[in-house]
């Protein structure tokens, strides 16, 4: 295990709100959009989702890095979280199935992080604030030189970040002789999604964020084709925006989760929007208006789809709302094979309340 020095670290966000703790991960200077998220477990899944591209990630449990990490949990090839706030930084692990600590994580993938800081008294602030950019520092203490860093940083509204990512190059994932073929539009896509279509005989191709409809038809001929999670403003995305269009021209069988919900609503003249907070965690309450049951979903987004427009469309029509705010957490088009969800139902916050999904799509391809 590395040698681990808790030296002095400072959390400054964009209001002038400072804290003070100690050093995890690697030493040095990191900034990013700082947010919530309420999960009991699974921080390394949350370190590698790529939809927290460019965020700092405060954890709400009071022990990370106590069950170690192993390299088969990961949602991605790399740490995407832009930096972690803690309160206890556990190096030291008790799990037969981990193959290295926290911090020789952190420090192989120059992840920058704070410790020992009180994270109830941050969240409660973050809550009543909102979502805004901060800086950690374990090697600039001075305030004002971290304030005019800070200032530099642009805010997530407006910003496109689903093409760093992204792949560069195609890939496939499962079984070339399945029965279905599915095109993954990868805007940061997560394992488990793909882990999940090919539990469902699915041969599913992964084309990076900017290819066309009609590269991915004519290189594949695929059964379906599914939009995936990512990071940033789906506003940002016009090219994005434009391949599902063209893929609802198709009349192509579709299924978009998290920012592929947000663009099925955009492609739809639905208009999208920066939530107060946004939704981060793995106990959101979703009711299914159409089969009239509530599922126990895992959420991590910073944006929305604007509800009253989503109501006021005659394009679309409302499948899942979140019961703890009515936003719209499901949407499907009418007339048309294709429909989104808002959380993520590869994850397994239920454990397997909204597995479903998956299932109805194939049905859509049959």
């Amino acid at each position: 295990m590395t040698n681990y020095t808790k030296l002095p670290a400072v959390l400054l966000l964009a209001d002038g709100t400072v804290f003070y703790g100690k050093a995890a991960g690697k030493i040095g200077t990191t900034t990013g959009e700082i947010c919530f998220n309420t999960g009991m477990t699974g921080y390394q899944e949350i370190f590698t989702d790529p939809s927290y591209f460019g965020q700092i990630m405060v954890t709400t449990n009071s022990h990370i890095g106590n069950y170690g990490i192993a390299n088969e949990e990961v949602e991605s090839n790399k740490i995407q979280i832009a930096g972690l706030v803690c309160k206890n930084y556990n190096i030291a692990y008790s799990r037969k199935q981990a193959d290295e600590s926290i911090q020789d994580y952190f420090q192989e993938q120059n992840i920058v992080g704070i410790s020992d800081i009180d994270t109830r008294q941050l969240v409660r602030h973050i809550r009543d604030k909102g979502a805004m950019n901060a800086i950690i520092s374990s090697e600039i203490l001075d305030l004002e030189e971290l304030k005019a860093k800070l200032a530099e940083v642009p805010s997530m509204d407006g910003l496109e970040l689903s093409s760093q990512v992204s792949t560069t190059e195609t890939y496939t994932f499962g079984n070339e002789s399945a029965p279905y073929r599915v095109a993954v539009l990868d805007l940061g896509v997560k394992k488990n999604i793909l882990r999940n279509f090919d539990d469902r005989e699915v041969f599913a191709k992964v084309y990076p964020a900017k290819t066309t409809f009609a590269e991915m038809e004519k290189d594949f001929a695929p059964n379906g084709y599914f939009i995936s999670n990512g990071p940033g403003d789906p506003s940002a995305m016009p090219y994005a925006v434009e391949t599902v269009k063209e893929i609802l021209a198709a009349d192509k069988p579709m299924f978009g989760i998290c920012l592929g919900h947000q663009l099925l609503a955009l492609a739809n003249d639905i208009p999208t929007k920066k939530m107060f907070n946004g939704h981060r965690g793995l106990n959101h309450p979703v009711k299914n208006i159409i089969k009239d049951h509530c599922e126990v979903t895992s959420q991590n987004h910073g944006f929305g789809v604007v509800p009253e427009a989503v109501r006021a469309s005659d394009k679309v029509e409302i499948t899942h709302v979140n019961l703890n705010d009515q936003s719209i957490e499901g949407i499907r088009v009418k007339d048309k094979k294709a429909f989104s969800v808002q959380y993520h139902p590869e994850s397994s916050p239920g454990p397997h309340d909204s597995r479903y999904l998956f299932d109805d799509f194939i049905e859509l391809m049959k």
